[in-house]
């Protein structure tokens, strides 16, 4: 009998989760960790800092995607 290999959950597809990582929420977005850390330094993306944390709140991948659509749209 083949052995079937079951994917552990993505912490980034968590919808308890208040809080992403940097990297979670680059995933989200599908971008990579540099793009997200560039969209955060610029403003673009919301994060903040707990401690020497870098935290990104779930609804904010969400938030960043509508604005650019709706800039896209009043372009």
């Amino acid at each position: 009998m083949p052995h079937l290999h079951v994917a552990a959950p993505d912490p980034a597809d968590d919808p308890t989760a208040i809080l992403l990582t940097v990297e979670e929420a680059a995933r989200r977005l599908r971008v990579g960790r540099t793009t997200c850390f560039a969209l955060i330094r610029s403003g673009a993306l919301e994060s903040l800092t707990i401690g020497s944390l870098r935290r990104v709140p779930a609804d904010a991948p969400a938030a960043y995607l509508a604005r650019r659509r709706a800039e896209r749209k009043a372009a």
